[in-house]
This record gives structure tokens, sequence and C-alpha cells, in this order.
């Protein structure tokens, strides 16, 4: 006797959403199924990695991250390039971290000529990311939005504080919003909703449940993600029909057993496949839940995730 798989059916779709511009555009969402649930809808598009860079040195990089970029830790333009032409990079997520109030507390007119580098440099899509200041990523991401009209880019971190301001910015100069909330689906229902009768178009918004890394809350992010999910699909909340986005490995690599090395370590094993695997596994985990788009930082962890995509995806 066969076995007959059982098959729910569900009512509900994610928007889709394109992001970038020309023939590296990419498009992410359309699913009308749980992840990879693809005998019982469509999943055409995907999910997309997102290769992050710096502007500015933190001082917190671990040494298997430096390893990697040594060459181009101090050249965020050159990195974007080693990550495009080494590594097949599809997206890259810059972080302004220049502009960081409790460090260089650089201006919007500091990252502007940056950004048009990069944007000539590369020809993937580009997350540009704030530092989660709410007043000054509001002050930075609408400058960004306005000097480049039409380009399509994605703007971090959309929050209740600054929605108005970075919204509106979007509206006006063509970009999309990452929508960022501190892994509440109430939360993340309501700053949709709130971005939605501002004008933002519902296939503009991203949605960031936040994430916690492998051991530091990778369980609620799951939770929440997989609720998201379901008032999606099930329930039929068109407030909630939005991508997901991850910031995997900016939480991986601080936490504190990313920055322990030699005898410190312990048992933890070498320092490198330790991080590797901790940002692998998050980034499973992400897409098990949902996730459309996962910023990571290794490249090691990279490859690992893109061979899991297409073993789920077969």
């Amino acid at each position: 006797m066969a076995l007959e798989i059982y098959k729910e059916n569900y009512t509900g779709r994610i928007s889709e959403l394109t992001i970038g511009k020309g023939a590296k555009a990419l498009v992410v969402g359309g699913e009308s199924c749980l992840p990879f649930h693809t005998w019982e809808g469509a999943m055409p598009h995907r999910p997309v990695i997102a290769f992050g860079i710096w502007d500015a040195d933190t001082g917190k990089w671990p040494e298997p991250l430096k390893q990697v970029y040594k060459d181009v830790l101090h050249d965020p333009v050159a990195w974007a390039k080693k990550d495009v032409l080494e590594f097949g990079a599809e997206m890259i997520s810059l972080r302004l971290q220049s502009t960081d109030p409790n460090g260089q507390n650089a201006g919007p007119e500091s990252v502007l000529p940056l950004v048009e580098k990069m944007l000539q440099a590369v020809e993937v899509p580009l997350l540009i990311s704030g530092v989660a200041n709410a007043e000054k990523d509001a002050q930075v991401l609408s400058a960004i939005a306005e000097k480049f009209d039409r380009q399509n880019l994605a703007l971090w971190p959309v929050a209740d504080d600054n929605y108005k301001q970075v919204g509106a910015s979007a509206i006006a100069f063509g970009q999309i919003v990452a929508a960022s909330t501190p892994i509440d689906v109430n939360l993340a229902k309501q700053l949709n909703t709130l971005l939605e009768n501002l004008g933002v178009n519902s296939s503009r918004i991203l949605m960031d449940p936040t994430t916690g890394a492998l051991g530091y809350g990778i369980e609620y992010s799951y939770s929440v993600m997989e609720r998201d999910r379901l008032a999606a699909l099930v329930q039929q909340d068109e407030k909630m029909q939005k991508p997901l986005l991850n910031l995997v490995g900016q939480e991986v690599w601080k936490i504190k057993e990313m920055g322990q090395a030699g005898d410190s370590a312990g048992l933890l094993g070498d320092q490198a496949l330790r991080g590797i695997i901790y940002e692998a596994v998050t980034a499973t985990l992400m897409l098990l839940a949902g996730s459309d788009i996962l910023v990571m930082l290794h490249p090691g962890a990279i490859a690992y995730t893109r061979k899991i995509i297409a073993q789920l995806l077969k």
C-alpha cells in the first residue's frame, strides 16, 4: 500500500517583492505553502543570501572573519567586489557602522559617496543597513533614499520610532522598507499596518522579526516566524503576507562563544569551524521557519547553507 502524504490547503499567499534593478534584480516571496512544503503549494523563488559587509571597523570582529577578509576589511567597495567575484554573492548588505552615534557618528553626507561607489562597483541588489538607532537611521536612510532615487534599495531598520520619516522617503523615491520589530507577532502586524496606512505599498515591505542566534533565543525567533507564516497562509492576514528577512551573521558572530579561542575555548573546538557551524545552523532554522532573505557573514557558512537550500528544494 502506497503511503499517501497528507496535504494541507493554504488559502493565503506571501506577496512577491523585487529588490534591485536590471538583470541582477531578485524576486523573493510568493509562497503559497509553509517553507519547503512544495507538495502542498508553490515556492516560486528560492531564499536569497545577502553577504554582509561593514563600512567601519567595530573592533569586535572575531579572528576567523578577519582572516577571510583581511585584504579588504577597510575597503567596503573592494569587499563587495570580492564577495561577488570570488564567492558569487547575489546580494550585498552594507551596514553603515560609521554612522553609529556611539562610534564615529558620521552624518549622511559622509556615507552617500560610498553608497554611490557601491552601486557602480556591483550590479547585485543592495540592502542598506543602519545601526538600530531610530533617530540617526531616519536621517541616514532618508538621505540615501532621496539621493539614489528609483534604485530599488532595501532600507533597514524601519521601526516604530522612525517609520514615518523613512517610510515617506521610500514612497517618494521608490525604495523598499524592512520593518523591524522585537520578536512579537502583534508588533510586526502593527508596524506593517502603520506603514501601509502611511502609503507604503504592501509589496514594498520586508518583515524583520528579529533573529536570535543558536543558543541565544533562536527558539523565540522560530516560534514567532512560524506564527507569522500561519497568520499569512492559514488565517489570510494580509498585513502579515510579507517576505521575511533575518540578519543571521551579525547576531551569531557577536555571541561570546565566537570570540573564544585557544585555551579559553576549552572543549568548544576550532574557532573558525565553530563559527561556521553556528551560523549555518542558525540560518537553516530560519529557513525552516520561513526566511526569504538571510544576511550572513562567513563564506564557509554561506556555502553550507546554499547546499542545504538546494537539497530542501530538490
